[in-house]
């Protein structure tokens, strides 16, 4: 069914750096949370249905993440005025960041072929990337449901 990017992140492999620009305008690039574990997540598209039920997860589950040394990071191909619309909109307090030539999505193997309402497209494919603090991979989930994941996510990762 779904045929994303052919590049897969490893666990125990480097993570790309990045740069991207939140929904303030702020650039946060990986290199910047070097220390910290890190949950980057990449969405499709803000404010529809199921990518506003995993970003109001991750929202309800920020102090959880935080209170294990976890920072959230939520990616997609919108523009700045429309991931801060959603951020705004939803009460989003963690970084969203603006990825509108999706290299960071291909980069992590986010960005590939899928089915959407019964035609092949290309875009984001909902995925997870949970980066130790030397910048290395420590999970790496791709193709994930948007409701349930959060709650998945947190179990594998014990918290």
């Amino acid at each position: 069914m779904t045929a994303p990017s052919t590049v897969k992140l490893l666990p125990g492999t480097e993570a790309p750096d990045f740069a991207l620009t939140d929904a303030r305008g702020e650039t946060h690039s990986l290199s910047d949370y070097r220390g910290k574990n890190v949950v980057v997540y990449f969405y499709p598209k803000a404010a529809t249905p199921g990518c506003t039920t995993e970003a109001c997860d991750f929202r309800d589950s920020l102090a959880s993440f935080k209170g294990h040394g976890y920072e959230v990071l939520g990616v997609s191909p919108d523009s700045q005025e429309a991931i801060s619309s959603f951020a705004d909109d939803f009460s989003l307090t963690f970084p969203l960041l603006a990825d509108e030539d999706h290299k960071v999505a291909l980069a992590y193997g986010a960005w590939g072929e899928k089915l959407l309402d019964g035609e092949v497209v290309e875009g984001i494919v909902r995925s997870t990337v949970v980066v130790d603090p030397e910048g290395k991979v420590k999970l790496a989930k791709y193709q994930v449901a948007a409701e349930g994941h959060v709650s998945e996510l947190k179990s594998e990762l014990g918290l």
